[in-house]
């Protein structure tokens, strides 16, 4: 019973298959590798996008930091949800490889609305040098609450950023999960929408370790490959990193992999809901946000459950107070260990 994150679950066997295929002979460097030919190649063709700058790095965190960088000023500030991965959980690394951009809060909530951000981006450039600039605006999709914007939102927002004269970045470490959510397709969840440059996931959904950045306009690549190398982001053994996203988007496996996480996570609700759990935030990927009391979480982590209690003590004296996890489904999950799950939940 493991829904702690999806980053803890199994490489996926087809990616393993390519990393042991690629560990053979002698390969170039540095990202001139025949894969990454191949790996470039495929982007372009499922984002519809042939133009489109590609690269490789290890980390998410690696992969907003940097995209961001290359989009900001170091005087410049980039609009954020409160509770973005980079506002959260990456340890100021967009100030640091942006050379001191700062961060700007929108709203109040996992997802930024059309007139919160028009406001919030209005407030800024009001006192001259003696304030930030403006710069990028960073969506999310999957949030960091499980929820999902639609293309029509997401174009929204880039509308807004549009206004201003603002490049739009969006943190897609759960893309495909958004995609899969929405029946959309990569290019209208993006460069259509007007983003312009995308944190593609593949760590959390079936890789070993792998995002790549996408710039759909070329015009920031040779900066980006400057800010990676100057990072120490650029892979030496770079056929590893091609090897895995070669596999990742070939017969569409990145997709597969999303459906499946979704589809747990939808059985898993279903199941919660029917044990009288409620939900903060609508249920819409991978990532689900359930409230019930102490007693059946103690139970659950007795038996050997693991996940976070999002809110709330797992200690505590009233058994009946509800406290809320955050359960996240993976591509590995399956039936027994939904039922399982249930199955203590209900005793």
């Amino acid at each position: 019973m493991f829904f702690a994150s999806d980053n803890t679950g199994p490489v996926h066997p087809d990616i393993m298959a390519a990393l042991s295929a690629a560990n053979t002979g002698y390969a170039s460097g540095y990202g001139a590798d025949a894969l990454m030919t191949e790996v470039r190649d495929r982007i372009r063709t499922v984002f519809e996008a042939p133009e489109a700058a590609v690269y490789l790095v290890a980390t998410g965190t690696a992969a907003n930091s940097l995209a961001l960088a290359t989009l900001s000023d170091p005087w410049s500030t980039v609009f954020c949800s409160p509770v973005a991965h980079i506002q959260e959980d990456e340890c100021n690394a967009p100030e640091f490889f942006s050379g001191g951009a700062k961060l700007t809060l929108v709203g109040d909530a996992d997802k930024m609305t059309p007139d919160t951000l028009r406001a919030t981006i209005a407030g800024e450039e009001t006192r001259g040098v003696h304030g930030p600039q403006r710069g990028p605006v960073s969506i999310t999709n999957v949030t960091e609450r499980g929820t999902v914007y639609s293309v029509s939102e997401v174009a929204a927002l880039c509308a807004v950023a549009k206004e201003f004269g603002l490049p739009v970045h969006m943190d897609g470490a759960r893309f495909a999960n958004a995609l899969v959510s929405t029946n959309a397709t990569p290019a209208e969840m993006t460069w259509r929408a007007g983003v312009d440059a995308l944190s593609f996931g593949g760590t959390k959904n079936g890789c070993m370790g792998v995002e790549a950045v996408v710039f759909f306009d070329p015009k920031h690549a040779w900066e980006f490959e400057l800010r990676r190398k100057r990072g120490a982001h650029l892979f030496s053994k770079h056929r590893y990193l091609s090897a895995q996203m070669a596999a990742y988007v070939t017969d569409d496996l990145w997709l597969r992999l999303a459906r499946m996480a979704n589809d747990a996570a939808a059985r898993l609700t279903a199941g919660l809901q029917e044990a009288g759990a409620q939900f903060q935030w609508t249920p819409q990927a991978n990532m689900i946000f359930p409230a019930f009391p102490r007693r059946e979480h103690q139970a659950l982590h007795a038996a050997g459950a693991q996940y976070y209690v999002w809110e709330g003590e797992l200690d505590g004296a009233d058994p009946e107070e509800l406290l809320t996890a955050r359960l996240v489904c993976d591509w590995s999950v399956d039936e027994a260990s939904i039922g399982r799950f249930l199955e203590v939940l209900a005793s």
